[in-house]
């Protein structure tokens, strides 16, 4: 009898034990990998089109070479970009040196996300308000440098974003109107 007692409060134990290391590794966050000062802009070099925001003069912003983990349902802020050329994404996007209609459904992805490339190109599906929508992936929202030319006098992205065009937000049924445009919390997946 007892030693019915001590294997079914061992593997109590290593259950409990499993179970915690499966949330511990669930909890695990993408912390900053570093810190950027902010340098203001030259006046006209960046375009707070879109609710862009421009640089501020010794304001800190975080780093990131990391995003959250990718599930089939992966938590992101979804925020809006002009890939157009003159718009609020700066130069051509990375993933084809090209520049895409705010009509086209196109996003650019954090970092971490955007994983050196190896998106590129590739569809993702994005569901908020009720909806989904396939968008592809041309650009990078860089979370590791900013507040330069090459960033349109931008902070760095933070490490969880969908950077989406019109298109996307509007195939989600998002009115310009809506407190919702510009910036709402989604769910992604690689499609």
């Amino acid at each position: 009898m007892k030693y019915r007692i001590c294997s079914s409060g061992a593997f109590l134990f290593i259950f409990i034990i499993l179970v915690a290391n499966w949330l511990s590794t669930e909890a695990k966050t993408c912390n900053p990998s570093g810190m950027l000062v902010g340098k203001k802009s030259p006046p006209g070099q960046c375009n707070p089109e879109n609710q862009s925001e421009c640089c501020k003069k010794g304001k800190l912003y975080p780093t990131y070479k990391c995003s959250p983990h990718v599930s089939k349902r992966t938590k992101a802020t979804l925020t809006i970009n002009s890939f157009q050329k003159g718009g609020d994404g700066g130069g051509p996007s990375e993933c084809d040196n090209k520049f895409h209609s705010d009509n086209t459904p196109v996003v650019a992805l954090s970092t971490g996300w955007f994983n050196n490339r190896k998106r590129c190109l590739h569809y993702i599906t994005i569901h908020g308000n009720g909806r989904s929508v396939k968008a592809t992936v041309v650009d990078e929202c860089d979370s590791t440098v900013g507040c330069d030319a090459d960033h349109d006098y931008q902070p760095p992205c933070p490490n969880n974003v969908v950077d989406a065009s019109k298109a996307v937000w509007k195939a989600l049924g998002v009115k310009e109107s809506s407190s919702d445009w510009g910036q709402m919390q989604v769910f992604w997946s690689d499609t």
